[in-house]
């Protein structure tokens, strides 16, 4: 019998938390593309269909990148039209990743919503990941942030490498304030701050939440997104919630990684974070046993098992 038949894990709130936590799952987006193998596109589609189906209403999609540098995501335009009725008929966002005006007018034409940037903290991770310096890249974006709200099109941008970098080391935190501001002046709806190598610690991330705060970007425009490199994922979490977070990343099975951050291992099981958020009583949506069926169905398709530990424990067999 699984815990959760048994009433577990036992709902104990906890003070001045939020009562529901939105989850953006990243799996099949920011998971898949580091994947060796490119999982067939029926398969994302499922994947995605899956994910909905246990109670996910944010589901990133894929990524309008050019296909020379994300190969495992070449099919967007053959897969993005197999799960976009999902925000029709059941009110699923389904945000992609785009990089710059191109990326922008792909998504656009098949009907996208919702779209993500991925900006850096960092100068070495800004040359790594878009060839670019911090701020060539947001000057990339001015024209795609300004494009998209013309269209009334959801903006969220990641900045990567927000608390260490593997060539910068520890990151300032006011040169993280710095791009989350510009981006925000942008006019982006919506940031997630990135544990991109997975450093983090509490403490580290409420003193950027505070003086983001004190730069005026608000915590409600604030989602998270921890790797659990050195297991602070969760406390990292839980540091963030007790400031206000309401919006926290993670990804089905804890998929996935950086392909241009060797340091940067999976992100966050959602699993993992259902699990914790449950038991504090926090309200997810999500059905934590198909959550789990469905990274147990896709690790079977990955040909390795799911790294969370909740996975493994609710889908043991004795």
């Amino acid at each position: 019998m699984s815990t959760p038949e048994l009433g577990l894990p036992m709902a104990v709130a906890a003070p001045e938390l939020p009562a529901r936590v939105r989850i953006y799952e990243v799996g099949a987006r920011d998971g898949l593309q580091n994947e060796k193998a490119t999982v067939p596109t029926e398969v994302k589609a499922e994947f995605v269909r899956r994910l909905a189906d246990s109670g996910l209403t944010t589901i990133e999609a894929t990524s309008f990148v050019h296909p020379k540098w994300v190969p495992q995501l070449a099919d967007a335009e053959q897969l993005f039209p197999l799960v976009s009725d999902l925000g029709r008929s059941s009110g699923v966002h389904l945000p992609v990743l785009v990089p710059n005006e191109r990326g922008l007018d792909r998504a656009l034409a098949l009907g996208a919503r919702h779209v993500a940037l991925f900006a850096s903290a960092t100068e070495s991770f800004a040359k790594a990941n878009l060839n670019r310096t911090v701020d060539e890249a947001l000057a990339m974006f001015e024209p795609v942030v300004s494009r998209a709200k013309a269209d009334k099109v959801h903006v969220r941008s990641y900045i990567s490498m927000c608390f260490g970098d593997p060539w910068e080391g520890p990151v300032p935190i006011h040169q993280v304030v710095r791009v989350c501001k510009a981006l925000m002046d942008m006019g982006c709806d919506e940031l997630s701050l990135g544990d991109t190598i997975g450093v983090a610690t509490p403490g580290h991330v409420q003193t950027l939440l505070a003086e983001l705060n004190e730069e005026g970007v608000p915590t409600s425009a604030l989602g998270v997104h921890f790797h659990d490199t050195y297991g602070q994922a969760l406390a990292n979490t839980l540091a963030a919630l007790q400031h206000g977070v309401t919006t926290v990343d993670a990804s089905a099975g804890g998929l996935g990684g950086c392909p241009y951050a060797k340091s940067a291992t999976g992100n966050l099981a959602t699993e993992d974070l259902v699990w914790m958020l449950q038991g504090l009583g926090i309200d997810t949506g999500v059905d934590l046993a198909r959550l789990t069926a469905t990274s147990v169905w896709m690790a079977e398709r990955l040909g390795r098992p799911s790294p969370s530990r909740t996975v493994k424990a609710l889908s043991h067999k004795e």
